[in-house]
């Protein structure tokens, strides 16, 4: 399993592109999420559309999801087939009524499922997304009272997309089997609705030493060299993840 990072930056991020990755495993390409920057920076990475085989979505915020319009238009008219998006059940209705039901309505044309092959998911357990990669979900906090999901791929890897500091889950994860996190980081306190760094350090050595900071400000340079054990995803890196 290998994922790269299109983009690593925070929601107001502007050097970095919206936290935004692939994962690929035996040649199939999960979009994680699809933020409102992930059109342009796709193609910057010389990808295309068409060549995704899906894209998973985390929650509603437009960091994760602005790009699925341009994405739900370019694949019906430009390449003629619906996207495969899955999601967790409960976002479904929030994201088109919410989200995407303003710019893509066109009758009759009136509904999510007339531009993606929605597979809903249900969290807590492992679901095959193709032969070698799972995903289970897991809903963490983030903003009250509006569902958000992390991701556990292959039992191994956690990924946090948005998340609040909650060092006792992460010791949960790692007892239960997981030898790699992607979190979220704020630089600056307080972290409000995202862990920042300032709690992250706080975490026991082991678990930093499996934590890799994503989802940061235009200011991570003056933080190098101030994650504790913790590692920077660099943006359009590509890691495997073992």
């Amino acid at each position: 399993m290998h994922i790269t990072m299109i983009g690593t930056g925070s929601a107001f991020a502007k050097k970095y592109d919206n936290n935004n990755g692939i994962i690929e495993v035996n040649g199939y390409r999960l979009l994680v999420d699809c933020g409102i920057t992930l059109p342009k920076a796709l193609h910057e990475q010389g990808l295309s559309f068409p060549e995704l085989d899906a894209v998973l979505i985390s929650h509603i915020h437009g960091d994760h999801v602005g790009g699925l319009e341009e994405y739900a238009f370019q694949m019906m008219f430009k390449y003629k087939r619906k996207p495969v998006l899955y999601l967790a059940e409960t976002l479904v209705q929030p994201l088109w009524e919410h989200t995407l039901r303003g710019g893509l309505t066109q009758e009759p044309l009136d509904k999510l499922e007339d531009f993606f092959e929605v597979r809903p998911l249900q969290p807590n357990t492992d679901i095959e997304l193709s032969p070698g990669l799972t995903v289970r979900l897991l809903q963490t906090k983030h903003i009250t009272n509006k569902p958000s999901y992390s991701f556990i791929f292959n039992g191994h890897f956690f990924y946090s997309a948005d998340m609040r500091y909650d060092p006792a889950l992460l010791q949960q994860l790692i007892d239960e089997g997981v030898t790699t996190i992607y979190h979220d980081c704020q630089l600056e306190p307080p972290g409000v609705v995202h862990a920042s760094l300032e709690e992250l350090v706080q975490l026991p050595e082991a678990i930093q030493e499996k934590t890799w900071l994503m989802h940061y400000g235009d200011a991570i340079d003056e933080y190098r060299g101030k994650t504790g054990s913790m590692r920077i995803v660099e943006q359009h890196q590509r890691y495997d993840i073992t």
